[in-house]
């Protein structure tokens, strides 16, 4: 478990002491998508879903995620974050919203988890606002894309 920074000598799980790790500029990107069928996707692009604006609700979602991401998972520290943006873009090819978080810190920790958890809480939204019409949704593909800042570099996947 030596490779496991969340978990002690004894195999305990603990919150990493960050506290002599000098603060730097980090930034993390990741994705996510909700698939759903050609009617939801054009009640959400013509904006007549009974909700309201389902895109501009699930980016302030995804913002409000990102921010309390440290009150959810029990392991993430709390951080000043300086920026949380967020892209809901539709995509008739899947056909659903596809959606990109960017979260950037000057900190001691990454905002991997930060930019997780916003693309999961804008695509959760995304779910709750149409679920009326669409139960059959499937929220899929949530990963990391990039990752800058701290000892370990800069991190990116493949495609």
């Amino acid at each position: 478990m030596a490779d496991l920074t969340h978990f002690d000598g004894k195999g305990q799980a603990h919150m990493v002491d960050v506290s002599n790790k000098p603060a730097t500029a980090r930034i993390a990107v990741a994705e996510g998508f909700v698939e759903m069928s050609r009617k939801t996707l054009a009640t959400i692009s013509e904006g007549s879903a009974k909700k309201g604006d389902v895109l501009g609700i699930a980016r302030l979602a995804g913002i409000m995620g990102a921010k309390k991401t440290s009150d959810l998972i029990p392991l993430c520290h709390p951080l000043p974050i300086t920026k949380v943006a967020l892209e809901l873009e539709p995509d008739p090819e899947l056909p659903g919203i596809r959606i990109t978080a960017t979260v950037k810190t000057g900190g001691q920790t990454g905002v991997e988890m930060e930019a997780l958890t916003a693309v999961s809480t804008a695509a959760l939204t995304v779910y709750d606002m149409v679920k009326a019409v669409d139960k059959s949704m499937e929220i899929s593909g949530i990963r990391l894309l990039l990752k800058e800042g701290g000892k370990s570099g800069r991190y990116e996947a493949d495609g």
